[in-house]
């Protein structure tokens, strides 16, 4: 069975709007849909979904850390394809500082979407999944949660968890 990585992120400016890419309808993945900017992840980057999404932001946008703020996972999701392949998902979301340019690729065209419109697009279930998670949090957006991809009576969802280290704090004052 294969496994492929990928690193996203949903880029918001200050009108709360997030940075889609259209992608272009002959594109060999995800032809036509409007998806968050990221992509797969090169065998180099494996171990650091971070530098990746970076990568794929700097080649989609044009945008680097000098013009983001808050830049952090906030979910891992995790999904079969046809049974031959586990997809990894590493999703990051972040600020984009006012008067930042960005630049279109050879991917498709960048548009900046009112964040309560993009399930009304062309996305993907997951992409509509995060989203409405995300929205629905208020309270715990610092906090990492993993996505297990499923059909819920046919229809596409995800099941949440979230993300916690469960051992204690190591002491080392030798108090009891």
């Amino acid at each position: 069975m294969k496994l492929r990585q990928m690193s996203v992120a949903f880029l918001i400016n200050e009108k709360d709007e997030v940075l889609m890419l259209q992608k272009k309808s002959n594109s060999k993945f995800l032809s036509g849909l409007m998806v968050p900017i990221g992509g797969h992840m090169k065998r180099e980057e494996i171990d650091n979904p971070y530098i990746a999404c970076l990568r794929e932001m700097e080649e989609e946008t044009g945008l680097t850390t000098q013009n983001l703020s808050d830049l952090k996972l906030r979910y891992i999701v995790i999904r079969m394809k046809h049974c031959t392949e586990i997809r990894i998902q590493y999703v990051y979301f972040g600020r984009v500082l006012p008067d930042s340019q960005v630049v279109d690729s050879e991917e498709g065209q960048l548009l900046w979407i009112k964040s309560k419109d993009i399930s009304s697009q062309n996305v993907t279930a997951t992409t509509k999944e995060i989203l409405d998670h995300y929205h629905n949090l208020s309270n715990a957006q610092d906090k990492v949660y993993v996505g297990s991809m499923k059909s819920l009576k046919g229809e596409p969802t995800i099941t949440w968890a979230l993300l916690e280290d469960w051992e204690l704090p190591v002491r080392t004052d030798n108090v009891l």
